[in-house]
């Protein structure tokens, strides 16, 4: 694949030829950063939140789940500080009318002083091969040093002008780096201003006696507001977590990068609560938590690194993303952070109830302390689709294009094929088809020559291929290819159910 940009596009085109993602209401020329998931790609979703879902709730005694409603009370925006602090620094370029936010536009600049360093560190490993000390050469090579350097420079100043919303200044970086219009290349740029980022909607029968209420912006209070029902109904004790999976909307004025930055999106959130001071210890235990389910599904250790905050929400003493390496850049996949006591507190001075933990090894009551981790599931869609879609280059001289989604993720699991459409070969891949639905999601395909149903099923992302063909029928045996290898071999029949479970097995994924 030529660049990053022609791998994008070739990813948004495989999402859509292959029902993994449409843009919504398409038919009527769609609805911008809105997007709607095919027949392939709500499979994959749902199995990704399985996968989530058990790591997170089952093999977690102390963690419990949640689904909590989309609209919630208006007060509970203004406690969480939402109404207020919801923003986003704005600015339109003059020349081609395009709006954009500025903290997006500087980390962006950013991140290609982060290009330029890492370059270097590519040559050098080339150069120097196995004799190659990274940590010694990043630490003393003057243009990764000077690199590192600026780029730590500016995302601290931006940091600081936006903590203190010094948005002239946040203007005055732009023009500083001479940062252009991506669109256009110009740098006419209007005042940087805030926009608050919630989606309005009204609650009633008729206009007069209507009350305002938003879509939520984030699904983490909705857990907050339930600590008290969670903490009587299920006789937590501390620390113990409440994990939530569901829709959060946002007016994003520049969503972009396809379904990276949407307006409607979910979350897959887990709210953890511990004692008052125990709380950094229990962060640095959720970082290494998460980090071993991202390498699980072997995505590559290279294509993540934690970035830690420069710039902490109001609400937290400590603060980190898990980044991925998108088609179009390192970026945000996951944020951790220690929230402290701040949503707890607040709703509990908005409504006036306890929303208190007696502990009995203190013999006390206090607000617990709550570690967040929150992964956007469509971003994670995207990691997964991203880094599985691959061009490969066969022994023979031919190419394949092949999606290597990690089995367990995999929308169909198997492809069941008869060699022809004759001979009642069909019905023997039918039977086994009826065999393996009860497990697994399974295809029938015996359209066009076996060659072309492999690398449809490739390209698709499915991890097995089962032939039927006349030998069948003496010896009760099928031929079984599998996705990455493109190893074949005859097994029987009744095997396929242990062979495609192994495979996917969550013990043997997480495990």
């Amino acid at each position: 694949m030529a660049n990053n940009q022609d791998k994008f596009k070739q990813v948004i085109a495989h999402a859509k030829e292959y029902g993994y993602i449409f843009s919504s209401s398409e038919i009527y020329d769609g609805l911008s950063a809105v997007y709607d998931y095919g027949q392939n790609g709500a499979e994959l979703k749902k199995n990704i939140k399985e996968y989530w879902w058990r790591s997170m709730v089952q093999l977690h005694e102390e963690i419990v789940g949640l689904d909590a409603a989309i609209l919630m009370h208006p007060k509970t925006w203004k406690a969480s500080g939402h109404v207020d602090a919801f923003n986003d620094p704005l600015i339109d370029n003059k020349d081609s009318k395009k709006r954009y936010r500025a903290d997006v536009l500087i980390e962006d600049y950013c991140e290609k002083l982060e290009q330029k360093a890492q370059k270097e560190i590519t040559k050098a490993k080339k150069r120097f091969g196995d004799d190659f000390d990274e940590t010694q050469f990043v630490a003393t090579h003057p243009r990764v040093v000077k690199y590192r350097a600026q780029q730590k420079e500016i995302l601290q100043r931006m940091a600081k002008s936006l903590e203190a919303e010094n948005l002239v200044d946040v203007k005055n970086l732009i023009e500083e780096l001479e940062i252009a219009c991506p669109e256009s290349g110009s740098r006419n740029w209007t005042e940087v201003k805030q926009f608050n980022l919630m989606f309005g909607t009204k609650l009633g029968a008729s206009a007069d006696s209507a009350s305002d209420l938003y879509l939520r912006p984030e699904t983490a209070q909705g857990i907050f507001v339930n600590f008290a029902n969670v903490l009587k109904t299920g006789r937590m004790k501390i620390p113990f977590g409440i994990a939530q999976i569901g829709k959060a909307f946002r007016n994003e004025i520049v969503a972009r990068q396809f379904i990276f930055r949407q307006r409607e999106f979910e979350q897959m959130e887990m709210q953890y609560f511990v004692r008052p001071g125990d709380e950094l210890k229990w962060f640095e235990y959720w970082k290494e938590q998460r980090q071993k389910w991202h390498r699980s599904l072997g995505l590559g250790e290279e294509n993540y690194r934690f970035h830690d905050h420069e710039k902490l929400a109001h609400y937290a003493n400590a603060a980190t993303d898990i980044e991925f390496n998108f088609p179009f850049g390192f970026k945000e996949l996951e944020g951790i952070h220690s929230r402290t006591d701040f949503d707890l507190k607040a709703h509990e001075k908005m409504s006036g109830k306890k929303l208190q933990f007696f502990d009995p090894e203190l013999n006390k009551n206090y607000v617990p302390f709550v570690i967040e981790t929150s992964i956007g599931l469509d971003r994670m869609f995207l990691a997964v689709f991203a880094t599985a879609l691959q061009d490969e280059e066969l022994a023979d001289g031919s190419s394949r294009t092949v999606l290597k989604i990690p089995s367990i993720l995999a929308p169909v699991k198997a492809a069941v094929f008869p060699l022809l459409k004759r001979d009642g070969l069909p019905e023997i891949a039918h039977e086994i088809v009826d065999q393996l639905k009860w497990d697994f999601n399974v295809a029938y395909d015996e359209k066009d020559a076996v060659g072309r149903r492999y690398r449809r099923q490739d390209a698709a992302g499915t991890p097995f291929c089962i032939t039927v063909d006349h030998e069948t029928k003496e010896d009760g045996c099928v031929t079984i290819r599998h996705r990455d290898s493109m190893e074949q071999k005859r097994v029987k029949i009744e095997e396929l159910n242990s062979i495609i479970a192994k495979e996917v097995s969550f013990k043997n994924w997480m495990g």
